[in-house]
C-alpha cells in the first residue's frame, strides 16, 4: 500500500476554489498512467485511458474523485492582525476549538492558531462556558500583530494544521475527506496496467465538490460517462453515543456501496452488479446510506442525458475533523473493486471479459 502517497495528499492543502497545490501532486504522480490529461476550466483535472483500438465504440467509466478538503478563505484582516474566515465546507464549530492552522498566501505559509472571540476560563462565567460559537466568530492569529495586513489578503486560504498518522490498524489525517479517493484514483489506475482496456475510463479529480458539487457537474457533462462511480468517504459512527442504527458503515467491515443520499440514488442495478462481482472476488462491503448529503456521483448520473451511477466510499470515523479515521483493510477493498469493477467489459451490463 502506497502510504507515502496517502499521506503526501492529505497534508498538501487545498480547499474548494484553491486545488491547485493537490492538482499539482497529482499531475506528477500519474505520468505515464493514462493517454491524455487535461486541467479544465474551473481547474479540475480530467484524466482519459482509451480502450484498445478496433474494440467498437467502448463504454465510458467515470471515477469522480474530488480534491478539495473543507477549509476556509479570509474575509478580513483587523487592524490588529486578526484574520476572519467564511468557511468553504461544513464545519461543526464544537470542532474548532483551540486549532493549529496553516494560512496560505501568496508569499508563503504562515502559521497561526484558531479561536473564538470571548473571555478565557479564568474570566469568563458559568454561563459564558456553556455557550458554542457561531463558525464566524472565529479568528485566526499569525503572531504578527498589524504585519498580517501587509502580508494576507482576502481570499487567502485557511487550512488546518495536523500531520497525517498510522494508529494501528487505521489512518487518521485532517482531509481524507477527500483525499482517500485521489489516492484510490490514481493507485487503481496503476494497479490496471494494461489491463481492463475493454472501457475507456475516466479519471476526474474535481474540484469544489464541498460547496456543491461543482467541478464533477462540468467535468462530467464535459465526458458523458455510461457509468459514474463517485468516490468519497462516508460517515462511520460505530462509536459511542450514536445508536446502532445511526452507524451507516463500520471500520474494518469493508468498502461502502453507495446507495442513496441526497443528491442521487443509486442504479438498481450497479448496486446489485457490483454487490456479485464483490462477493465472486470475496471483497468485503458494506451497503450504505445517508439522509443527508452529497456526492460526485450525483454528478456524472444527472450529466447531459444521464449515466447509471452509483457511490464506491471509505467509512470514515469523526469525518469533517482533524481526527478522520479509516481503516486499511477498508481502503484495499475500495481499491479492489475499482481494479475489479475496470477490469470488466460493459455491454448494457458489467460481464467478465470473453
Amino acid at each position: 500500500m502506497n502510504i507515502d502517497l496517502l499521506k503526501d495528499l492529505c497534508e498538501t492543502p487545498g480547499v474548494p476554489g484553491r486545488e491547485h497545490r493537490v492538482r499539482d501532486l497529482i499531475t506528477r504522480e500519474i505520468e505515464g498512467l493514462f493517454d491524455h490529461v487535461e486541467t479544465d476550466a474551473m481547474g479540475s483535472l480530467l484524466c482519459r485511458r482509451d480502450a484498445k483500438a478496433g474494440d467498437g465504440k467502448a463504454p465510458k467509466i467515470m471515477l469522480l474523485c474530488h480534491m478539495d478538503e473543507i477549509g476556509f478563505l479570509v474575509s478580513h484582516v483587523s487592524k490588529d492582525g486578526f484574520l476572519y474566515l467564511q468557511p468553504v465546507g461544513g464545519f461543526d464549530p464544537r470542532n474548532l476549538f483551540s486549532r493549529r492552522v496553516l494560512v496560505c498566501t501568496e508569499q508563503g505559509d504562515l502559521k497561526g492558531v484558531m479561536n473564538p472571540g470571548g473571555k478565557p476560563i479564568h474570566i469568563s462565567s458559568p454561563e459564558d462556558r456553556k455557550k458554542i460559537p457561531e463558525v464566524s466568530e472565529f479568528f485566526v492569529d499569525l503572531g504578527l500583530g498589524e504585519a498580517a495586513k501587509d502580508i494576507v489578503k482576502i481570499g487567502d486560504f485557511v487550512v488546518m494544521d495536523e500531520p497525517f498518522l498510522e494508529m494501528g490498524d487505521q489512518f487518521v489525517s485532517k482531509a481524507l475527506d477527500n483525499r482517500v479517493a485521489c489516492w484510490l484514483g490514481i493507485e487503481a489506475i496503476r494497479k490496471l496496467a494494461d489491463r481492463g482496456r475493454g472501457a475507456e475510463i475516466h479519471v476526474a479529480f474535481t474540484c469544489q465538490e464541498e460547496v456543491g458539487l461543482r467541478g464533477a457537474r462540468t467535468a462530467a457533462y464535459k465526458v458523458q460517462p455510461d457509468i459514474g462511480l463517485g468516490i468519497d468517504t462516508t460517515l462511520a459512527c460505530d462509536t459511542p453515543g450514536v445508536p446502532d442504527h445511526m452507524a451507516t458503515t463500520r471500520l474494518g467491515k469493508g468498502f461502502g456501496l453507495h446507495v442513496r443520499d441526497s443528491s442521487f440514488i443509486a442504479d438498481v442495478g450497479l448496486v446489485s452488479e457490483i454487490e456479485k462481482l464483490a462477493e465472486a472476488r470475496n471483497i468485503p462491503f458494506q451497503r450504505t446510506m445517508l439522509a443527508a448529503g452529497g456526492q460526485d456521483g450525483a454528478a456524472a448520473q444527472q450529466a447531459a442525458a444521464g449515466a447509471r451511477a452509483v457511490g464506491i466510499v471509505v467509512g470514515t470515523r469523526y469525518i469533517h475533523t482533524v481526527t478522520e479515521m479509516v481503516s486499511k483493510s477498508d481502503l484495499q477493498a475500495a481499491l479492489d473493486i475499482l481494479v475489479a469493477i475496470s477490469k470488466l467489459r460493459w455491454q448494457g451490463r458489467l460481464k467478465p471479459p470473453p
